[in-house]
Protein backbone atom coordinates (compact mmCIF):
# COMPACT_ATOMS: atom_id res chain seq x y z
CA UNK A 1 0.00 0.00 0.00
CA UNK A 2 1.19 3.49 -0.82
CA UNK A 3 -0.19 6.57 0.90
CA UNK A 4 -0.11 10.35 0.61
CA UNK A 5 -1.33 13.20 2.76
CA UNK A 6 -1.32 16.94 2.23
CA UNK A 7 -2.81 20.07 3.74
CA UNK A 8 -4.48 22.18 1.06
CA UNK A 9 -5.94 25.65 0.71
CA UNK A 10 -8.66 26.76 -1.66
CA UNK A 11 -12.23 25.92 -2.47
CA UNK A 12 -13.31 22.44 -1.31
CA UNK A 13 -15.58 21.82 -4.33
CA UNK A 14 -12.92 22.92 -6.82
CA UNK A 15 -10.30 20.70 -5.19
CA UNK A 16 -12.67 17.74 -5.23
CA UNK A 17 -13.48 18.32 -8.90
CA UNK A 18 -9.76 18.58 -9.68
CA UNK A 19 -9.19 15.21 -8.01
CA UNK A 20 -12.07 13.49 -9.81
CA UNK A 21 -11.19 14.89 -13.24
CA UNK A 22 -7.46 14.37 -12.80
CA UNK A 23 -7.76 10.72 -11.81
CA UNK A 24 -10.43 9.80 -14.35
CA UNK A 25 -8.48 11.48 -17.17
CA UNK A 26 -5.18 9.86 -16.13
CA UNK A 27 -6.03 6.41 -17.51
CA UNK A 28 -8.46 4.95 -20.00
CA UNK A 29 -9.31 2.22 -17.49
CA UNK A 30 -9.80 4.54 -14.47
CA UNK A 31 -13.27 4.63 -12.97
CA UNK A 32 -15.01 6.08 -9.95
CA UNK A 33 -16.31 3.03 -8.10
CA UNK A 34 -17.85 4.54 -4.96
CA UNK A 35 -18.35 7.94 -3.40
CA UNK A 36 -19.81 9.43 -0.24
CA UNK A 37 -20.19 12.99 1.03
CA UNK A 38 -20.79 14.15 4.58
CA UNK A 39 -21.48 17.62 5.93
CA UNK A 40 -22.17 19.31 9.24
CA UNK A 41 -22.46 22.99 10.06
CA UNK A 42 -18.68 23.25 10.46
CA UNK A 43 -17.13 20.34 8.55
CA UNK A 44 -17.20 18.53 5.20
CA UNK A 45 -15.86 15.18 4.12
CA UNK A 46 -15.75 13.56 0.68
CA UNK A 47 -14.64 9.99 0.11
CA UNK A 48 -13.85 8.72 -3.39
CA UNK A 49 -12.76 5.22 -4.41
CA UNK A 50 -11.20 4.93 -7.85
CA UNK A 51 -10.03 1.81 -9.65
CA UNK A 52 -7.93 1.15 -12.71
CA UNK A 53 -6.17 -1.66 -14.49
CA UNK A 54 -2.40 -1.80 -13.98
CA UNK A 55 -0.61 -3.03 -17.07
CA UNK A 56 2.64 -3.34 -15.13
CA UNK A 57 1.10 -5.61 -12.50
CA UNK A 58 -1.53 -7.24 -14.73
CA UNK A 59 -4.16 -6.57 -12.07
CA UNK A 60 -6.56 -3.91 -10.80
CA UNK A 61 -5.58 -1.34 -8.20
CA UNK A 62 -7.72 1.00 -6.16
CA UNK A 63 -7.11 4.55 -4.97
CA UNK A 64 -9.07 5.69 -1.92
CA UNK A 65 -9.21 9.46 -1.45
CA UNK A 66 -10.57 11.34 1.55
CA UNK A 67 -10.91 15.12 1.47
CA UNK A 68 -11.80 16.69 4.82
CA UNK A 69 -12.45 20.32 5.74
CA UNK A 70 -12.96 21.81 9.19
CA UNK A 71 -12.21 25.25 10.61
CA UNK A 72 -11.03 26.46 7.21
CA UNK A 73 -8.40 23.74 6.87
CA UNK A 74 -8.60 21.15 4.07
CA UNK A 75 -6.78 17.86 4.53
CA UNK A 76 -6.26 15.29 1.77
CA UNK A 77 -5.42 11.66 2.45
CA UNK A 78 -5.08 8.96 -0.18
CA UNK A 79 -4.09 5.29 -0.09
CA UNK A 80 -3.77 2.65 -2.78
CA UNK A 81 -4.25 -1.08 -2.53
CA UNK A 82 -4.68 -4.17 -4.67
CA UNK A 83 -1.46 -4.10 -6.66
CA UNK A 84 0.30 -7.09 -5.15
CA UNK A 85 0.36 -10.47 -6.84
CA UNK A 86 1.62 -12.51 -3.90
CA UNK A 87 -0.52 -14.40 -1.41
CA UNK A 88 1.25 -13.55 1.86
CA UNK A 89 3.66 -10.71 1.06
CA UNK A 90 3.29 -7.49 -0.91
CA UNK A 91 5.37 -7.70 -4.06
CA UNK A 92 5.14 -5.77 -7.32
CA UNK A 93 3.39 -2.70 -5.93
CA UNK A 94 4.49 -0.60 -8.92
CA UNK A 95 0.90 -0.27 -10.14
CA UNK A 96 -0.26 1.11 -6.78
CA UNK A 97 2.55 3.65 -6.64
CA UNK A 98 1.95 4.75 -10.24
CA UNK A 99 -1.75 5.28 -9.54
CA UNK A 100 -1.00 7.37 -6.45
CA UNK A 101 1.57 9.39 -8.42
CA UNK A 102 -1.26 10.61 -10.68
CA UNK A 103 -2.93 12.20 -7.66
CA UNK A 104 0.33 13.63 -6.30
CA UNK A 105 1.04 15.29 -9.66
CA UNK A 106 -2.19 17.27 -9.28
CA UNK A 107 -0.93 19.06 -6.14
CA UNK A 108 2.88 19.13 -6.30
Amino acid sequence: MAQYGKRLTGDFDQILQKIENGILESSVSASLEESADFRTATARCAVRVFERYSYLGSNRVSLNVTLFQADGVIQLFAATTGGSQAMFFKVNTIGEEAFLDKLIELFD
